[in-house]
């Protein structure tokens, strides 16, 4: 998972899910339609600006609805694109908020819009709408946390979800690194890839390196990644001393989006300044990985593991 290299807060996690991915084409893009329930959300102000939200309580639906509040001239969000929201979430039991970015852009949050890497009613909201849009959505149990609910934000199992959202940025992403090959340097780990892109990593049998490093295998030529941008990108990460792979997003057939600030320090280094279409091969010892605290649930990762990441970097916004 993401989560292993990555910082997020419980909505955005909770969001988040593992499977495969599709794409369509913006040509062949079909919005989810608006409905009795998303026309009842009372939403006012200007895009990109705090909005006032109003409905009753008990809202729910029995499909995802969205309504269009503020119409923007962009790209569309078509499957496969990475895009950067500003949301608020609501209960639409309770009527209460249960999370929210803020709506400046420095505090905009990446998503990738996939069919599966995301909650259905996630996927519905942002799939499709352009960049400069303001969408409202209602989200019932059957396309969010199911029967079970999500305890960690007061959703109840039979609470539909409120969100209103800003599509900030669309973004479409390279499929694979298209950089020219570069050669690494002596010492570092061998790596081969396979046609689709996806990297096997061997690691020498020697003592791993004490400090960060980072080497290019493909120099790309598209934009620069800058601090605090989001960044979609396809990674797999070992540990060096055992060799073994702890986490890829290939082997989950998607890539991963996030903010250069939401990741480990090393990892962060590797992707700042780099321009998309790069890949890059990151040595990171604990001191900028986890350091004494491994992430929990994480059996590989000990305290004194440096890990090795080969990274695609295929967007940023």
């Amino acid at each position: 998972m993401l989560s292993v290299i990555a910082v997020a807060g419980a909505l955005s996690l909770s969001l988040a899910a593992c499977s495969s991915s599709s794409s369509d084409s913006a040509a062949s893009c079909t919005p989810t339609k608006a409905g009795a329930s998303s026309e009842k959300v009372k939403v006012s102000g200007k895009f990109g600006a705090e909005p006032k939200v109003t409905f009753a309580k008990g809202l729910t639906a029995t499909t995802t609805q969205r309504t269009v509040s503020i119409e923007g001239d962009g790209k569309p969000a078509a499957s496969g694109t990475s895009v950067s929201v500003n949301y608020t979430a609501f209960n639409g039991t309770t009527g209460k908020t249960i999370d929210t970015t803020g709506f400046t852009k420095a505090k905009a949050v990446p998503f990738t819009v996939n069919t599966k890497s995301e909650l259905p009613g996630l996927y519905k909201t942002m799939h499709c709408a352009t960049a400069g849009s303001r969408v409202v959505s209602v989200i019932p149990p059957k396309d969010a946390f199911g029967t079970t609910g999500q305890s960690e934000l007061g959703v109840g199992a039979k609470d539909s979800l409120v969100f209103v959202m800003d599509i900030r940025t669309v973004t479409t992403s390279l499929k694979k690194a298209n950089g020219k090959p570069q050669s690494a340097p002596k010492g570092y780990p061998t790596v081969k890839l396979a046609a689709n892109g996806e990297p096997t990593i061997t690691v020498p049998k020697t003592t791993a390196p004490t400090t960060l490093e980072i080497a290019d295998l493909k120099k790309g030529t598209g934009a620069t990644v800058k601090s605090g941008a989001s960044v979609t990108v396809q990674y797999t990460g070992v540990v060096w001393e055992s060799g073994k792979v702890f986490d890829s997003s290939w082997t989950r057939g998607e890539p991963a989006t996030f903010s250069t600030t939401g990741v480990i320090p090393g990892f962060s280094k590797a992707l700042v300044g780099q321009k998309v279409g790069s890949q890059v091969i990151a040595v990171i010892p604990p001191a900028d990985g986890y350091g004494a605290t491994p992430p929990a649930g994480q059996t590989d990762i000990t305290a004194t593991s440096t890990l090795v990441f080969v990274v695609d970097i295929l967007a940023t916004n």
